[in-house]
């Protein structure tokens, strides 16, 4: 009998070594779930009290009040101080483009929180919630019954006259039995955890794609507002202890986005200055609108009015921050940082 060969034994029965592996495992996937869950919350929401907030009213079953984010708020304010200062000075223009750009990426932000919200976060909250609370029910079931069991075994080496022993052997098998039941369900529910992995495998696949495809919108989004802002004259372009004609260094792309959308051109300084290269390598004309209003400074040159559209070429010998421009029967030159060429 079981009982008899388990006599001259602690009274403490021992898990198999299959489930107290499957134990560790379940107790490992908790603690790891719950910390990368925590920290991409803390990603996704820098501010405590933000969080906090949000916390109160999902637990009211509430909607947070909506509010603007931290680059839509920066956005509004470059905006702001932009219309301030004039749309048609340089720096009030650049300013209007950098909010603008600001506000884009605020909004790329809230999909990113709302698509990892759906497709990482809750299937993480819904493991530590749900499952692992049914793990750690039954869990207590099991130390119970063993703790049942134990006593039973107890009583039997107790036991001194045949008739305690009899019953005390009886009360053994029926503990045995519930102990070994109960085993059995701890370990079926343990072994669901390598489906948990998997599932959470998925979850993280998406949580990278909506990091990529945010990344990818701000790269784009900061990539055209390079342009914007490379076409301005260099004099605005350089920091105050630079020279006006040190150029603006541009910002290479990340090799990681490289493979997330092919078709994001790498940046570098022929952005800005690619279709002019062209156009002086060539005998055409091209239209160009003007970004700023340009008094010429003698009667070779064309005075300029922003946003007004000419006619630029490029003629031999020139000099490279010039083209010739023309407005109907007026010509002469016009500097290349005041354009912005037309497709």
């Amino acid at each position: 009998m079981f009982t008899e060969e388990k006599l001259g034994q602690a009274e403490k029965t021992e898990l198999d070594a299959h489930l107290e592996n499957l134990l560790s495992k379940a107790e490992c996937t908790k603690l790891w779930t719950e910390k990368i869950m925590k920290q991409t919350e803390v990603l996704l929401q820098p501010n405590p009290n933000a969080r906090i907030e949000e916390f109160v009213y999902e637990k009211l079953d509430r909607k947070a009040p909506s509010r603007m984010n931290n680059p839509e708020l920066l956005g509004q304010y470059m905006i702001d101080a932009g219309n301030e200062f004039g749309p048609g000075t340089a720096y009030g223009n650049a300013l209007i483009k950098c909010g603008e750009t600001q506000k884009r990426i605020g909004t790329a932000d809230r999909e990113l929180i709302q698509t990892s919200a759906i497709n990482f976060l809750t299937p993480l909250r819904n493991f530590i919630e749900g499952d692992y609370k049914t793990i750690t029910k039954e869990r207590k079931l099991l130390q119970n019954k063993r703790l049942d069991l134990d006593a039973a075994k107890t009583r039997l080496k107790k036991a001194k006259v045949a008739e305690a022993r009899a019953a005390s052997e009886q009360e053994v098998r029926i503990t045995q039995s519930e102990f070994d039941r109960q085993a059995e369900i701890t370990r079926l529910l343990l072994e669901g955890i390598s489906s948990t992995h998997a599932h959470h495998l998925r979850c993280l696949n998406d949580f990278v794609e909506a990091q990529m495809t945010y990344y990818a919108q701000c790269y784009q989004y900061m990539l055209d507002l390079q342009k914007q802002l490379g076409s301005f004259p260099s004099t605005f372009l350089s920091n105050n202890n630079q020279s006006s004609s040190t150029p603006v260094q541009s910002v290479s792309p990340p090799s990681v986005l490289a493979s997330a959308s092919a078709s994001l051109p790498s940046v570098t300084n022929s952005i800005v200055t690619s279709g002019i290269s062209e156009l002086k390598s060539s005998s055409g004309s091209r239209k160009a609108r003007v970004l700023y209003d340009y008094d010429a400074a003698n009667s070779s040159e064309l005075s300029l009015l922003a946003d007004e559209v000419i006619t630029v070429y490029s003629i031999p010998g020139m000099d490279s921050d010039w083209l010739m421009g023309e407005r109907g029967n007026q010509k002469g030159k016009v500097p290349i940082t005041y354009l912005e060429l037309l497709n």
